[in-house]
C-alpha cells in the first residue's frame, strides 16, 4: 500500500470506515487458512472495545482474549469483568522478573534493543554495535541514521564512544555499557505475545487487534507493508488499521458504547496499556503518566517507584517522575 493511500482511507467518514472494517473482518473471516477461526485481542482499552463491537455485530460468538499480565489499571480489569465471552491468559512470567532477568523499558523498543545489544558484548554483534554507535553499515561502509543510536542516549549509556576508531571494528570493544540498570526490549514478548501465542495454539483461533497506523511509526510501516490482513507468515487482522483515536471515539459515542471509567473524570487517561512501561514517557509533557499516576493511584505508584525501581531508572534517564503541586 502506498502512503498517499492510507492517508486518504484515514480521512473517510466514520461510517464508510465502519462498513470497510467490516468488509476486512468478512475478509479474514472467510479466508481458507482462517476458516472462521478468530478471536480478539481484548485489552480492556477503548481501541479493543470498539473492535469487539464491531466484530461482534458480524459474528456475534467470537471470543475475546484477555491477557491478564498485571499490569493493567484496576479500572481496566473491573470493565473487562462485565463483557462476556472472554478466555483469560497469563504470562508464565511476572513483571518483576522481566525485569530483573531482562532489563528495564525504556525510551523506545527500537532504542532499548540496541541498547541491550551494546550492553551484552559478543564477537557475533561487533558489526551491529558499531552501527549502533557510528551509524556506520558493515556492507558498504555507508551512513544510516535510523540504525545509529541517538547522541543523547550515547552520552548517558556508553562511554568510549567518542575515541572509538569506527574503521577499527575490534576497536568497537572498548566501547562500555555504564548504566546503572539493564535496559531491554523483550518484556512484551515475554508479557504478552508469548500467552497469545499459547492461546493459538490451544484453541486454533487467529488474532484481530485494534492496532491502528496512527498509533506509531513502526505500525505505520507495517500497515503500509501489510494492510488490514495478512495471510502469509504470521497471519492476522488489524481491520482499524486506517482509523483515527478520533474516529474510535466518535464510534464510541455515537454508540454510546460502554467503556472503561479509566478514560473519565476524575481519571481522565488517553491511552492505557501496561501501566509500569516507560517507552514514550520521555517525550510525555507534564503531568506525564507517572506524575498522573501519583495523583490517581497512589498505591501503584509508589510500588513501582520504590519496589520495582523505576524512580531510580527516571531519575537517571531525568525524566521527571514526581508530580511538583504533590511534592
Amino acid at each position: 500500500m502506498r502512503f498517499e493511500e492510507l492517508i486518504s482511507l484515514q480521512k473517510l467518514d466514520l461510517n464508510i470506515k465502519i462498513h470497510k472494517t467490516e468488509q476486512r473482518i468478512k475478509e479474514f473471516y472467510s479466508n481458507p487458512k482462517v476458516n472462521g477461526k478468530i478471536y480478539v485481542a481484548f485489552s480492556g482499552g477503548k481501541d479493543s472495545t470498539m473492535l469487539l463491537d464491531i466484530v461482534r455485530s458480524v459474528y456475534p460468538n467470537t471470543p475475546a482474549m484477555f491477557v491478564d499480565t498485571g499490569l493493567e489499571f484496576p479500572e481496566i480489569k473491573k470493565f473487562i469483568k462485565t463483557i462476556d465471552n472472554v478466555d483469560t491468559f497469563r504470562p508464565k512470567v511476572g513483571f518483576r522478573e522481566v525485569l530483573q532477568k531482562e532489563g528495564y523499558p525504556v525510551i523506545s523498543k527500537n532504542t532499548a534493543k540496541k541498547l541491550r545489544i551494546l550492553e551484552h558484548t559478543t564477537n557475533r554483534n561487533k558489526a551491529e554495535r558499531r552501527l549502533f554507535v557510528t551509524g556506520m553499515r558493515t556492507c558498504d561502509g555507508g551512513q544510516s541514521k535510523a540504525g545509529k543510536l541517538a547522541n543523547k542516549w550515547l552520552k548517558k549509556f556508553l562511554v568510549g564512544y567518542e575515541e572509538y576508531d569506527k574503521y577499527n571494528l575490534d576497536e568497537i570493544d572498548n566501547v562500555k555499557y555504564i548504566a546503572p540498570f539493564s535496559v531491554s526490549e523483550r518484556c512484551c514478548n515475554i508479557m504478552k505475545k508469548e500467552p497469545a501465542k499459547r492461546y493459538h495454539k490451544e484453541t486454533g483461533r487467529f488474532q484481530i487487534t485494534g492496532v491502528m497506523a496512527s498509533d506509531s511509526m513502526t505500525r505505520k510501516v507495517n500497515y503500509l507493508r501489510y494492510g488490514c490482513n495478512s495471510f502469509e507468515g504470521k497471519i492476522q487482522s488489524q481491520p482499524l488499521g486506517f482509523w483515527r483515536e478520533k474516529d474510535i471515539w466518535d464510534y464510541i459515542n455515537e454508540k454510546n458504547l460502554p467503556h472503561s471509567t479509566i478514560y473519565d473524570e476524575p481519571f481522565g487517561y488517553d491511552r492505557t496499556g501496561c501501566i509500569f512501561c516507560m517507552f514514550g514517557c520521555h517525550l510525555e509533557k507534564y503531568p506525564n503518566r507517572f506524575q498522573r499516576m501519583q495523583t490517581t493511584h497512589p498505591k501503584l505508584y509508589e510500588y513501582c517507584m520504590n519496589e520495582l525501581g523505576l524512580k531510580d531508572v527516571l531519575k537517571y534517564l531525568e525524566i521527571p517522575y514526581e508530580d511538583k503541586w504533590i511534592v
